[in-house]
């Protein structure tokens, strides 16, 4: 596990879930570490390689949907990062970004293409504030147009969905707009790419902050962390979906009677490593190649 403590030459991180933010002045350097969470909880077990995992295939999204909005990479490289931290580079390499400071809006950005998970758990009770789904959908049926379902950034315990009009009176309606249009732009090309590789895309959020020159994407994009990847050819509507995320995860906490609060139990070797395959799987279906040590 990376820490600030073991990285000579570099301020204290701030740490979120899985990624640790170091504040170089101008810019920060963000590090996908091989913590793994669920139910919003980080589990005592890391899950090897999964840093690099999502870095590698986030830097892939943001450089083949770069046309649709600015994104917050400035770099990746080795040498890059050699250029900026001697003393560190080592354990950083292939699972950092050099990006662009940016003030997180406090609402992420979640499209569904598919109803799955708490939505589906709201629409059973009849508690959702998504208007206009039809009656008669399962676990897992297909939307007739993706829909967009924003939702608080809780900073301790679980994030709960908003209605779009909550996140105009939180972040104002011209942000509110253009972060809900990107976002289901995104999420159509990534869909379309997805079911190219067999894959299907059900649901992702993602995360934009505020700049001088406006909004721009950051974090990350499209990984197994922040979306529901499942099987295209095993899809079958009125219950779980052969997935590629974190799903694994999920159903085996829920199997041994997890409370789902902190602490995070530590987890047996079997459900890392088939955890760890499936993101691995993931990443060459999306990416189309193997994992690299580093990205040059």
């Amino acid at each position: 596990m990376l820490s600030g403590a073991a990285l000579a030459g570099l301020p204290e991180p701030r740490s979120g879930k899985v990624r640790e933010v170091y504040d170089l002045g101008s810019e920060v350097l963000i590090v996908s570490t091989d913590r793994i969470s669920a139910f919003d909880v980080i589990m005592q077990t890391g899950v090897p390689d999964k840093g690099r995992i999502l870095n590698q295939m986030s830097l892939f999204w943001f450089d083949r949907l770069h046309d649709i909005c600015p994104n917050h990479v400035i770099a990746s490289s080795e040498r890059e990062i050699r250029a900026r931290v001697p003393q560190s580079a080592e354990p950083l390499i292939g699972r950092t970004t050099i990006a662009r400071k940016a003030t997180p809006l406090p609402v992420e950005c979640v499209v569904r293409g598919y109803i799955t998970g708490s939505l589906y758990k709201e629409y059973r009770a009849g508690q959702t504030a998504i208007a206009g789904l039809p009656q008669g959908l399962l676990d897992g049926s297909r939307l007739a147009d993706p829909i967009f379902t924003p939702s608080t950034k809780a900073m301790s315990g679980h994030d709960e969905n908003i209605s779009f009009n909550q996140m105009v009176d939180t972040v104002g309606r011209e942000v509110a707009e253009q972060a809900r249009d990107w976002t289901l732009e995104l999420y159509i090309r990534a869909r379309d790419h997805a079911e190219r590789q067999g894959l299907i895309l059900a649901d992702t959020k993602f995360e934009f902050g505020l700049t001088e020159d406006g909004l721009i994407l950051i974090d990350e994009a499209l990984t197994p962390d922040s979306s529901r990847y499942w099987e295209a050819s095993l899809w079958k509507p009125g219950g779980a979906q052969p997935s590629f995320d974190k799903q694994f995860l999920r159903d085996y906490l829920e199997s041994i009677g997890w409370a789902k609060t902190p602490p995070g139990p530590e987890l047996p070797d079997h459900v890392v490593s088939q955890t760890r395959a499936k993101y691995l799987e993931a990443f060459r279906r999306i990416v189309g190649r193997e994992l690299d040590a580093a990205t040059l």
